[in-house]
This record gives C-alpha cells, structure tokens and sequence, in this order.
C-alpha cells in the first residue's frame, strides 16, 4: 500500500468518525478533571492504534528494517502502558478507553 492509499484510507476513517463524536460534551463541574482526561485519552489510544495498524502494514510490505521493527513495537507498547498508566491514575477503567462506532460496535 503507499502513501496515497494509506492518507485515503485514513481520511476516510476520519471522516466516519467525525459522524461519531459528540458535536457537544455535557461537563459536570465535578467531574471535569476525569471527563477530559478521558476524552484525551481515548484519543490518544485510538491514535496509538491507528500507527500499530500502520505499523504492520509497512512491516508486512517489507518498507521497515528490522531495526524500525524493533523501535516502533517498543514506543507503541511503551505507549499503551503510559496511557493505561494515566487512565488508572484518574480513575479511569483503561478498558473504558474505547470509541463506540455505533451500529459497527466499538473500535476495540
């Protein structure tokens, strides 16, 4: 796949999700620290999913050496324990972490 292909496919996951997120979040003033620590995290996990599948597609089309293999599996799994980290530092169940896709179920 290259690049174009790759850009198209990830405006147009954009583009669907753009439809899923609320144009407006309803904030109670107790709870404004944890609601937005879990709206950024959210994105943030589904961003570090959107570079692993990335990530596998340029190693499964041979564009990665070894040693970039190595590297990036290391920063996403670091990633994904940082943001799990976080989410329990808040409160947040890190299962919680998730987008819900409507009729197509949740991005995890």
């Amino acid at each position: 796949m290259n690049e174009i292909d790759e850009l198209t496919e990830l405006r147009r996951e954009v583009e669907r999700l753009r439809g899923i997120l609320p144009e407006r979040v309803d904030v109670d003033p107790d709870q404004v620290e944890q609601g937005l620590a879990k709206l950024v995290l959210t994105l943030v996990e589904f961003l570090r999913q959107l570079l692993e599948r990335q990530a596998v597609r340029r190693m499964e089309g041979g564009t990665l050496s070894d040693e970039e293999v190595e590297r990036m599996g290391v920063a996403l799994m670091r990633l994904e324990q940082k943001v799990q980290e976080m989410a329990r530092g808040f409160g947040i169940d890190p299962s919680e972490l998730n987008l819900g896709l409507g009729p197509l179920g949740n991005l995890i």
